[in-house]
C-alpha cells in the first residue's frame, strides 16, 4: 500500500467514530413507533436524515445545497474543475418498518469519503459530489427511484400528479411542493446532472441477499443491477358463488384461476431457468378482500402482483409477452376475466468496465479482500447507468437481508467499503483529469 493510499485509509479510520455516531442518531431520531426505522419518501424520517447528512458535511467545510427534487447536494470543489466530476450517493428513505442502513449506509459512505479526502490533504481535479436522494423506495409512491430519476431529468411529469402516498392520499406533487421543491423545473425535465457532465457514479449499499455472508466476505464489487416488469395491481374477475351450492363445472372461482397463473407462470420460470436464463419471479400480494369474502363464497375477485427480474432486456421480453397469453387463456377456459394492468419496465445496467476496474484496483491496493457480485435490488446506480453514466457499485455485507428491521453492517465492513469507494474517486478522478488534458492538448 502506498503513503497516499496508506494516508487516505487513515483518515476514513479517523472519521469512521463519527459516521457511527450518524447511524445511531438517526436510528433513534427515524424510529418507528412499532419496530424498526421509517423515513418516508418526501416525509419527516427522510427530511430528518437529510438535516443530519448535512451538518455532518458541513462540519467538515463541504458544501451543501439542494436540488429541484429537494435531494441533498454536497459539493468537495475541485482543484481546478476542467471536465466532469464524480458523483456519489445513494437514497435517504426507508421502507416503513425497515431497517437502518438501506439506502443511508450510500449516503454516509459519500460523505465519509469526501471528508476523508480532505482530511488527507487529496484535492480531486473536477468537483465530488455526494446526493442522498429522495424517494428510492417504491413501498410510498408506487414509483420507483424518484430523485435519482428527477437528478437526471427523467421523472416523467405526469407521474407528479397520478403517484400518490400510500397513507396519506396526497399526490407526489404535493409532497414535494410542501418540501419547497421546484416542481415546474422537474415536470420541464430540467436535470441536475447531464449525463455528459458526470464522469462517474459510484453507489455503496448494503446486501439484499446472503451471498457475501455465505462466502465470509466483507465488501462485494457489483457487476450488474437487473431490470424488472411490473404488474403492480393486476387482478382477476369471475363470479361470487355460494360455496356449497354450486358444482365445481359452474363456478367462475377467481381464487383458482389466480392459482393456476401462479403455478403456470413458475413453470414458465423454471423452464427460462433451464435454458441458461437469469430471471427471478415474485407475486407478493395476492389476495381477496377479507370484507366481502369468507369461508362460505366462492371468491368472485383476487387482487395481486407481478415481478420479473433479470439481467437479460429479451427474458424481460418473453414474459411480458407470455403473461397477458397466459391470463387469456386461463380466463377463457374458467369464464373469468384477468386484468394485468400496465406493465412498468425497468432495463438492466450493467456496471461499467471503468469504474469496476477503478474499485478492483482501490481494493487490491488496500488488501481487501472482495469478490464479484451481482445486484438483484433495483438502485439509483441503474437510473444513472441507463442515461449513460458510467456507473458502478460497492456491496456492504448484509446478515439479516433489507427492507426489515433487522437489517445489520459490521462497521469494520462499512470502512472498508468507504476506502475502496476513497481510492476509486481518486483513480477515476484521475482518468477523467488526463483525458482532459489530452483534449486541450488536441
Amino acid at each position: 500500500m502506498s503513503l497516499h493510499d496508506s494516508a487516505i485509509a487513515a483518515a476514513v479510520d479517523a472519521l469512521m467514530p463519527e459516521a457511527a455516531d450518524l447511524f445511531a442518531t438517526l436510528a433513534r431520531e427515524t424510529a418507528d413507533p412499532e419496530i424498526g426505522i421509517t423515513r418516508p419518501s418526501y416525509g419527516e424520517g427522510e427530511t430528518i436524515a437529510f438535516r443530519r447528512v448535512a451538518e455532518a458535511a458541513t462540519r467538515h467545510g463541504l458544501v451543501v445545497g439542494t436540488d429541484a427534487a429537494a435531494n441533498c447536494i454536497i459539493t468537495a470543489p475541485g482543484a481546478a474543475p476542467k471536465g466532469a466530476g464524480i458523483v456519489t450517493g445513494s437514497h435517504l428513505d426507508s421502507v416503513p418498518m425497515g431497517g437502518n442502513f438501506d439506502g443511508l449506509a450510500g449516503v454516509v459512505a459519500g460523505w465519509l469519503a469526501a471528508a476523508a479526502l480532505r482530511r488527507a490533504d487529496v484535492t480531486l481535479a473536477n468537483d465530488l459530489t455526494v446526493i442522498g436522494m429522495r424517494g428510492e423506495e417504491s413501498a410510498w409512491f408506487s414509483t420507483h427511484h424518484i430523485g435519482s430519476r428527477a437528478a437526471i431529468g427523467l421523472l416523467p411529469a405526469d407521474e407528479l400528479d397520478s403517484s400518490r402516498r400510500f397513507d396519506s392520499g396526497r399526490t407526489l406533487g404535493e409532497h414535494m411542493t410542501d418540501l419547497g421543491c421546484d416542481v415546474a423545473a422537474i415536470r420541464a425535465g430540467t436535470a441536475t446532472f447531464a449525463p455528459a457532465d458526470v464522469a462517474a457514479f459510484l453507489e455503496v449499499h448494503i446486501e439484499q441477499g446472503p451471498v457475501l455472508v455465505y462466502e465470509e466476505i466483507g465488501v462485494g464489487l457489483v457487476t450488474g443491477i437487473r431490470g424488472n416488469l411490473r404488474a403492480r395491481a393486476a387482478c382477476c374477475i369471475g363470479e361470487t358463488a355460494h360455496s356449497g351450492a354450486v358444482p365445481r363445472g359452474m363456478r367462475h372461482d377467481a381464487a383458482l384461476a389466480v392459482a393456476e397463473f401462479l403455478s403456470r407462470a413458475e413453470a414458465m420460470w423454471i423452464e427460462l431457468e433451464a435454458e441458461g436464463r437469469d430471471m427471478v419471479l415474485t407475486f407478493g400480494k395476492v389476495h381477496t378482500d377479507i370484507a366481502q369474502h369468507s369461508h362460505n363464497k366462492v371468491p368472485g375477485r383476487m387482487d395481486f402482483c407481478i415481478d420479473v427480474r433479470s439481467h437479460e432486456t429479451d427474458t424481460l421480453d418473453i414474459m411480458e409477452a407470455f403473461l397477458p397469453k397466459l391470463a387469456a387463456e386461463i380466463g377463457a377456459r374458467r369464464g373469468v376475466t384477468f386484468d394485468l394492468g400496465r406493465f412498468s419496465r425497468v432495463t438492466p445496467a450493467p456496471m461499467a468496465a471503468s469504474v469496476r476496474a477503478a474499485t478492483t484496483a482501490a481494493a487490491d491496493a488496500l488488501g481487501i479482500r472482495t469478490m464479484e457480485i451481482a445486484s438483484g435490488g433495483g438502485h439509483d446506480a441503474g437510473d444513472f447507468a441507463n442515461a449513460g453514466v458510467p456507473a458502478g457499485m460497492i456491496f456492504v455485507r448484509n446478515p439479516n437481508g433489507s427492507h426489515n428491521p433487522d437489517e445489520a453492517m459490521a462497521l469494520e465492513d462499512f470502512a472498508e467499503a468507504v476506502k475502496v469507494l476513497a481510492l476509486a474517486i481518486v483513480r477515476l478522478d484521475r482518468a477523467q483529469a488526463a483525458a482532459d488534458a489530452g483534449t486541450v492538448a488536441a
